[in-house]
């Protein structure tokens, strides 16, 4: 393995960090995250669902769902969730008038939720167990753009919590690499568990004029077995910032 695998080495740096507070929809660009054992603080706390079926929110899956990315998502200082459509005002989530604004710019009737296990009254429960850390690195991005020059493989469209910022490794993407490894960001410790092995979320127009694409993931499934971007488990939690160092500690 070359040097960017060896115990001690710094990889790179976090350039970029985002949680989720609600599934699906957009991210929330982050001076600095907390991280605990389940992964980034107040991560998906919420989903969206079809208020007539229940059905929860699946861009990937179907066309009904394309515009959820679209959709800003941010907690405010109370903790409480904002959202807002495309070219409107950002709304209290949990509110009849942030579910007709999202109704509208869906064109049928949806309704944001908490998850169940926030405990509050209609909350649900989500349609998979998330993964604690999702890592991405600039160098995986630059071999994407190297393979499908006409792509925009802005990190947006891969949703990660951690961008991790290092030279181009023509050939390689090289956190895929990082499997069973474990690496140190700032205060946080994490084991580099899985590869995150991509969807048709990945194609789909995001919030910030990210354009739809769908030989974005035909260039992943074509050459790196649908793969971008690793899952992390956390062995410490810490609290992670732009220009932390990302550095192999076995």
């Amino acid at each position: 393995m070359s040097g960017a695998g060896q115990t001690g080495h710094v990889a790179g740096r976090v350039s970029g960090l985002w949680r989720y507070p609600a599934s699906s929809l957009a991210g929330e660009s982050l001076a600095e995250m907390a991280v605990n054992a389940d992964g980034a603080a107040s991560d998906r706390l919420f989903g969206l669902v079809d208020a007539a079926t229940g059905e929860i929110a699946r861009p990937d899956a179907s066309a009904k769902w394309h515009g959820v990315p679209s959709i800003a998502a941010r907690l405010a200082g109370d903790g409480g969730l904002e959202i807002r459509v495309p070219a409107g005002q950002w709304l209290p989530a949990l509110d009849e008038a942030a579910d007709r604004a999202v109704s509208a710019f869906l064109g049928f009737e949806a309704s944001i939720r908490p998850f169940r296990h926030e405990g509050a009254a209609g909350a649900f429960s989500p349609r998979y167990k998330k993964a604690p850390i999702h890592l991405l690195t600039t160098a995986s991005l630059a071999e994407l753009k190297r393979l499908h020059p006409r792509g925009n493989p802005d990190p947006r469209r891969f949703r990660p919590n951690i961008l991790v910022d290092m030279q181009p490794l023509p050939g390689r993407f090289p956190e895929t690499e990082w499997i069973g490894r474990k690496i140190a960001i700032g205060e946080l410790e994490l084991t580099v568990a899985d590869p995150c092995r991509r969807c048709g979320f990945t194609i789909i127009a995001q919030e910030g004029g990210v354009d739809s694409d769908a030989d974005i993931l035909r260039t992943l499934v074509r050459n790196n077995a649908h793969n971008l971007g690793v899952y992390c488990e956390v062995t410490r939690p810490g609290t992670v910032r732009p220009g932390d160092a990302t550095r192999f500690i076995g």
